[in-house]
């Protein structure tokens, strides 16, 4: 394997494992720890087999075009196409005439895909060496620019003389549908008349790698892992994201929020479309709305599209080079989506259908490498869940029935009955909650609180909705664009006085259900309701389209019934209320995925346990046992450099038990807060500290504060705390490595920082406590998930009733112990970095040691790991 320097020896077993698995069309589960090159490893092992691949392809292509060419009639049928044995019956004459026609087709067929490929690569390796090309087209731009600029003024002036007009406008014709999002792969098509020229180069989807991981930060970090390798210079790679992460026009990027930036987009290409037939109108038209993007211009586009399959950019370089060239990167990047080998995406686009096509993302024949993916069921299970509140559900059916008001006349039948159908659902939802549409919903209070869970069908009877047929409702919403024309019809109308009078009732509710929107949404982050008012205005656009949300809602009740529950949450008033559906089963997700793929792997830095992916995943999605590989590598680092210690109890013998029962006694806390006083004294440089949840850390701080413990830890390190707000996260780790350094250049009484930090909360992903950042890691007690919760208690009962029982154990008991030990696991493999960093792991629960949860520590923790059942010696070891 090419690699940009001598790889380590699991390096080479990794790629070797992983070029086998791609070779043979397997689902492969691989594990290797942080800190030991694992981003390289998948690139240079998968962009072998895929270079590899191609140029097998292409000896096949070039020995079936040579006989071709030599004459059709010495083509044996085995030679073109095995498997086509001759239909019984037929005579000798038919099926050789049949079979030589498939075989002319299929010549013909490569003939087209090498003229194209050839085409392709001229026409980049042209782009290459053209700089006056480059050149040429900037000119064009300046020129275009000019001129677009001054249509824009003079249009100015016209639209002047706009007012009363603006009404009748709106919605010329509500039945023609527009394009809708999902349909960007014929927008090429419509917008500006191509030259057929040009249009060959779409050509069919090259066989390509599909890499997803989580945050745009780990793509644009795999991006230049891409551009360091040996293959950086000859790799086709396209970066896809988000509307939020590519749009480059200042006035939607300003909106901020994800929903309304698409809204916008959206609009402004419904709009080039309508122009055409619109010219004359425009006159009357209010401006703001009907803006055309000027960066969605095909040429320019095209022009990107080059650009980006002729050398590796991340996305930061995507959007810089959309600024400069004026063309917009969102729509730019997909355009490279047939011609590209390796794609990277979050992977929320990927998993999500509607998203997948939406992109012209096509799986068929695909490798599909998906990293960091230690919570992929949790993250499927996400995307596909969704949470309407009884506020949204009465501030839609206010607008919607508003707008229905207003467009009466003007609206089709057809229109008005879909209307009256998702007014007659909102108005069931709201029933179900306990209250009723016409009444303010922060008034209203709720008569039984508390949660239940029900299946699909039994919501669906009790709200006495079964009789509508979910899914052509959620056809139309999609068709009609319904939540975008009534986002619109709020924006312009909207606002506290609505201007609508259809009852006095209804306009005080929209007034006060923007109001206490933000109230809600400012209370939901903070526990407290007061939040800046420019957050409240922020909130206030957030949910100025409730239907959206909504229609995420009612896409979820069509999946199977025993796939997925409804939560009913009631709450004090039906506003604070909600509706959510909860998908139980992720499998039936990813079952597409895995069947279209030619091989699917998945990666991360610790996988353990493996067992929930093996049967959540992939068997309940059909996958046959026999596919699935797995790949597990030890770490880079010397034995010596690592130091695991379960510690059983405390140095005053308190035996260390942190349950729901005992973890508040004072005892415990008290034991906790010796045992980091003595660590402190002996560990250099920086100290974490995980608890297993916010409130348990605030508690166990307040009683160290109240018996005085706090100020004799603090004399060694300086104490820094998690905040919950993430975007004080940054600020906290910078002081929190500042405060190291400093002690380590000065030398004195404070030999560096401990940083309390919670199990599943900014700092347990993602965040690299390398060298002296994370000289140890402590974890207290074993953070279990709330097994009070209705949703974990419904995916118990679920796994029970369609898992088998593994060893014995219930699967819900399996599960409760895999999702503690994925997330102990996430955060003590944060030390270790790289192959000469050192430090200790120290785990305070005696219940670590039970073989069960002792054989889900990842294996290069475990074969090091030393059980003590007594303080002193296990302080030894750690001194040493």
């Amino acid at each position: 394997f090419p690699f940009p320097y001598t790889p380590y020896r699991i390096q080479e077993q990794f790629m070797e494992a992983l070029y086998g698995a791609l070779e043979a069309g397997r689902v492969g589960i691989f594990e290797s720890p942080t800190g030991t090159g694992k981003s390289l490893s998948l690139i240079c092992g998968a962009l072998s087999w895929l270079r590899d691949w191609e140029e097998k392809r292409r000896q096949e292509e070039a020995r079936l075009l040579a006989l071709g060419a030599r004459g059709e009639d010495r083509l044996t049928p085995q030679q073109a196409r095995p498997g086509s044995a001759d239909t019984a019956g037929e005579p000798d004459w038919v099926t050789a005439f049949v079979q030589r026609k498939e075989e002319r087709d299929m010549v013909d067929r490569l003939k087209e895909e090498q003229i194209r490929r050839k085409k392709r690569e001229d026409h980049l390796e042209k782009i290459r060496h053209n700089v006056q090309l480059k050149y040429a087209a900037k000119r064009k731009r300046c020129e275009e620019d000019e001129a677009k600029r001054l249509l824009q003024l003079s249009k100015e002036a016209l639209s002047q003389g706009a007012g009363e007009g603006v009404l009748d406008q709106l919605d010329h014709n509500e039945e023609e549908l527009i394009l809708a999002e999902y349909e960007s792969d014929d927008e090429k098509k419509v917008v500006s008349g191509l030259e057929e020229d040009d249009d060959d180069l779409e050509e069919e989807h090259v066989t390509k790698i599909y890499y997803c991981s989580r945050t745009h930060s780990q793509l644009s970090q795999f991006v230049r892992e891409v551009q360091k390798s040996p293959f950086g210079k000859d790799t086709r790679l396209v970066s896809l994201g988000s509307r939020q992460n590519l749009c480059v026009n200042e006035e939607v990027r300003r909106l901020g929020a994800l929903q309304l930036i698409n809204d916008r987009c959206i609009e402004m290409q419904k709009n080039k479309h309508e122009k055409k037939s619109d010219e004359e109108n425009e006159g009357k038209k209010r401006r703001v709305s009907r803006t055309v993007c000027p960066f969605y211009s095909y040429e320019q586009m095209q022009f990107l599209r080059d650009e980006v399959l002729v050398e590796v950019k991340d996305i930061e370089q995507l959007v810089s080079l959309g600024r400069e060239t004026k063309a917009c990167p969102y729509y730019g990047s997909r355009f490279a989506i047939p011609a590209a080998q390796l794609v990277v995406l979050p992977y929320q686009m990927l998993l999500h259908e509607p998203t997948r096509n939406a992109a012209g993302i096509k799986l068929k024949e695909q490798v599909v490498i998906i990293d960091e993916a230690h919570n992929l069921i949790d993250t499927i299970t996400c995307i596909h869940s969704a949470e309407v509140s009884g506020s949204q559900l009465c501030c839609a059916h206010s607008q919607l029935s508003q707008y229905m008001e207003r467009y009466r006349k003007r609206l089709k039948a057809k229109n008005l009955m879909y209307i009256k159908q998702i007014l007659y659902l909102l108005e069931r939802f709201v029933a179900m909650l306990g209250g009723n549409v016409n009444q303010n919903p922060g008034c209203q209070a709720v008569s039984q609180t508390g949660t239940v869970l029900k299946s699909i069908n039994d919501f669906l009877f009790q709200s006495q909705i079964d009789n509508i047929n979910l899914f052509k409702v959620q056809r139309y919403c999609e068709k009609s664009l319904i939540s975008r024309k009534l986002f619109g019809f709020v924006e312009r109308y909207g606002g506290p006085a609505s201007a609508v009078k259809t009852n006095k009732e209804n306009q005080k509710v929209a007034g006060l259900q923007n109001f206490l929107l933000t109230l809600q949404h400012g209370s939901d982050k903070e526990g407290t309701p007061q939040s800046p008012p420019v957050e409240a205005e922020h909130d206030h656009l957030r949910t100025a389209s409730p239907l959206m949300q909504i229609e995420g809602f009612l896409s979820a009740l069509t999946n199977a019934n025993q796939d997925g529950r409804v939560i009913l949450n009631r709450q004090g008033t039906v506003g604070q209320s909600s509706l959510k559906f909860l998908l139980l089963n992720p499998a039936v997700h990813f079952a597409k995925v895995v069947e279209e793929c030619r091989a699917v792997i998945i990666a991360g830095g610790t996988m353990q346990p493996v067992s929930d992916f093996r049967e959540q995943l992939l068997f309940s999605a059909g996958v046959d046992p026999a596919r699935v590989v797995e790949f597990s590598c030890g770490h880079v680092i010397p034995p010596e450099n690592i130091l695991p210690i379960i510690l059983c109890s405390g140095p005053s013998n308190q035996q260390l038990e942190f349950t729901y029962h005992t973890r508040d006694l004072p005892q415990m806390m008290d034991e906790t807060g010796r045992i980091l006083c003595n660590l402190c004294n002996v560990i250099p440089g920086g100290v974490v500290c995980f608890f297993p949840s916010y409130e348990y850390e605030k508690q166990v701080y307040g009683h160290w504060e109240k018996t005085g413990l706090l100020p004799r830890l603090a004399a060694k390190k300086k104490i820094f705390q998690e905040p919950k707000k993430a975007n004080q996260v940054e600020q906290v780790l910078v002081e929190y490595a500042k405060c190291i350094k400093r002690c380590s250049q000065t030398g004195g009484q404070m030999t560096g920082a401990l940083l309390l930090s919670v199990v599943g909360g900014k700092m347990s992903e993602g965040i690299n406590f390398s060298d002296d950042l994370g000289r140890c890691v402590i974890m207290v007690g074993m953070p279990y998930p709330n097994i009070k919760s209705p949703e974990l208690q419904e995916k118990m009962t679920w796994l029970d009733k369609t898992m088998p029982r593994a060893a014995g154990q219930a699967p819900s008991r399996v599960l409760t112990e895999n999702l503690c030990m994925k997330a102990v696991n996430q955060s003590i493999g944060r030390a270790i970095r790289h192959q000469k960093d050192f430090a200790s792991i120290l785990l305070l629960d005696h219940r670590y040691a039970r073989p069960a949860i002792f054989n889900k520590l990842p294996q290069w923790i475990r074969e090091r790991t030393q059980v003590k059942s007594a303080f002193g010696s296990a302080f030894a070891e750690l001194r040493k």
